[in-house]
């Protein structure tokens, strides 16, 4: 067995004791963990205890902790203005837009709006649809998580305490069942009448189709339909195969805006610039941020150039495109381009590999999924009942903190690795050895 840290130490329990007295009690912390400093994929606590961060400030810090490039740019851009707001121009936000052009997942060219978060980005997504199509409606997924101010917790269906004592939420709508193949809720044939091969995923666009448009509402009143393409706080899920091509074909037949939801997913986090790549269809707008800047606050809602019709005054913000953020987002973005993307896929197959192995062994390692580096393994009490293990997956994220490794849970019972995308293969299997010795010690306790 792994050494454990005697945490919380005696430095951090000080400092809790000051945040229990002044901060919002709304935060849901996981573990006592107080940092002190990073690098790369590593970090330190107060009291000097070191971990690997497979956690990344959720899925946030793409090049690590302090990336001396990251933070050389910042520096450069701060000496030379920190603040203007978006009623004037700078070259920082043209150059972040130009690069976010080059990289959409669509052909045709784009514009953005740059925010300050995700939640941001999915609200002027959800703005533009509305704006564009003239339309009421919107549809989201069972599942999904895009954020928590008021439209993008309403397309939200991830924990009902994110909706609870803040109803009545937004209006026009309609949440469905998403593509899950490993908790399917909705019946489905493996053929249809042609013997066309179906999955999972046709089955939840049938729904939406077959149901929600024949009893709910009429699809010429739809706006949007808002996907993750793999799900992030719903427990990293990736959907069936033809889950996302059957929803670009339902958005093309009826006039409906496809948003892609790439907050947590995109920025080269599944090996691609952008999860939905690897579905072979191209979205109207995309949501990005998180990994966008490698922790300086930044987002950006990037669509197709003729989706923009809104007018001067339409849409606005105060901090978008801030001067520090572009700088931070155009070192990320380069560094991702170079080596870091590919990083990603390679040690993330790396892994997936081992955790699958670690599958073979262990009874309560029902699922292990994933692309690139947002991987998700699904603890469950029983293999063939796949009923969630709640608790026993605090035990693994509590038992994995106290031997040096940050973690985070995400739907029912799954932990989620999401390591910076740059690190190394040794840091990786050393965070992998201490998760299993972790799941080896709760599961003997269970």
């Amino acid at each position: 067995m792994l050494h454990k840290n005697p945490v919380p130490g005696p430095k951090a329990r000080a400092l809790l004791a000051r945040d229990a007295k002044v901060i919002s009690p709304s935060y849901p912390r996981d573990y006592p963990f107080v940092m002190s400093h990073g690098r790369g994929s590593e970090v330190w606590d107060v009291d000097g205890f070191r971990y690997i961060d497979c956690a990344a400030g959720i899925a946030v810090c793409a090049t690590g902790h302090s990336h001396p490039d990251i933070v050389r740019a910042i520096q450069q851009q701060a000496e030379k203005f920190i603040h203007i707001s978006s009623d004037y121009y700078h070259e920082g936000m043209v150059r972040v837009a130009e690069k976010l052009n080059d990289i959409a997942p669509f052909a045709e060219n784009s514009r953005t709006f740059l925010t300050n978060s995700g939640t941001e980005a999915i609200e002027a997504a959800l703005k533009l649809a509305r704006y564009y199509t003239g339309r009421p409606y919107l549809i989201g997924f069972y599942g999904g998580f895009h954020g928590r101010t008021y439209g993008s917790v309403s397309l939200t269906g991830s924990k009902p305490i994110q909706h609870r004592g803040f109803g009545p939420l937004l209006n026009g709508v309609v949440k469905v069942p998403y593509a899950d193949p490993y908790r399917p809720c909705l019946d489905f044939s493996a053929h249809d009448d042609t013997d066309a091969v179906r999955d999972y995923g046709d089955a939840c666009v049938d729904y939406i189709e077959r149901v929600v448009f024949k009893y709910d509402v009429p699809a010429d009143e739809v706006a949007a339909v808002l996907v993750e393409p793999v799900l992030g706080e719903g427990g990293y899920v990736v959907p069936a195969p033809n889950f996302l091509p059957r929803l670009r074909d339902l958005c093309d037949r009826h006039g409906i805006v496809l948003i892609v939801d790439e907050v947590q997913s995109g920025m080269g986090r599944s090996g691609k610039w952008w999860a939905v790549e690897h579905s072979h269809i191209e979205p109207d707008i995309v949501c990005s941020a998180k990994g966008i800047a490698s922790g300086v606050p930044f987002g950006a809602m990037i669509a197709r150039e003729h989706l923009m019709t809104w007018k001067p005054g339409a849409h606005g913000n105060t901090y978008g495109g801030n001067p520090l953020a572009c700088a931070a987002a155009l070192e990320t973005m380069r560094l991702i381009e170079t080596g870091y993307m590919d990083n990603a896929r390679k040690v993330g197959e790396h892994m997936l590999s081992k955790l699958r192995h670690m599958q073979e062994r262990h009874p309560c390692i029902g699922h292990v999924r994933g692309l690139g580096l947002m991987i998700g393994v699904e603890l469950v009490k029983d293999k063939a009942t796949r009923e969630p293990a709640h608790d026993l997956m605090e035990a693994v994220l509590r038992g994995a903190f106290e031997r040096g490794l940050l973690l985070l849970g995400c739907g029912a019972s799954v932990v989620r690795f999401a390591p910076p995308l740059n690190i190394p293969t040794t840091l990786a299997d050393e965070a992998l050895a201490i998760f299993e010795d972790a799941v080896r010690e709760a599961e003997e306790r269970a």
